[in-house]
């Protein structure tokens, strides 16, 4: 059974740093997209990052401040979102995703569905 969860949401002043991770179990550590989308009240969901076997993409927004990166530890795959010089406009629910179907080689972030976690908030304050 894959299991998604999301944690490191916080609230932060603009130009502040968070790091979120997701630790997904139950999922083959390679040949699966994994990504970061997040929401913010009354907008619709945006890709936020993808790393897969063939590389990590970024949406225009984040592009020079977020990286995403993999690990794994204790049979658990780890998806960390270093986040630095936050913005306002950052703030949403960042929830992490899993998609198995296209063997690592991601595609676009409208592409993506598969597994989902909860998600975890972040708040950033001007």
């Amino acid at each position: 059974q894959v299991q998604l969860v999301e944690t490191g949401g916080d609230s932060v002043q603009a130009g502040g740093s968070l790091k979120l991770s997701c630790a997904a179990t139950g999922i083959r550590y390679v040949r699966y997209c994994m990504a970061w989308f997040r929401q913010a009240p009354g907008k619709e969901r945006e890709g936020v990052a993808v790393i897969g076997d063939d590389g990590t993409k970024y949406g225009d927004p984040v592009k020079g401040r977020f990286t995403i990166s993999k690990h794994v530890a204790d049979n658990t795959l780890y998806v960390d979102l270093q986040m630095d010089n936050l913005k306002p406009e950052d703030t949403g629910l960042y929830v992490c995703a899993a998609d198995g179907r296209f063997g690592g080689n991601c595609p676009g972030f409208s592409g993506l569905n598969g597994y989902w976690g909860q998600g975890t908030q972040v708040t950033v304050s001007s």
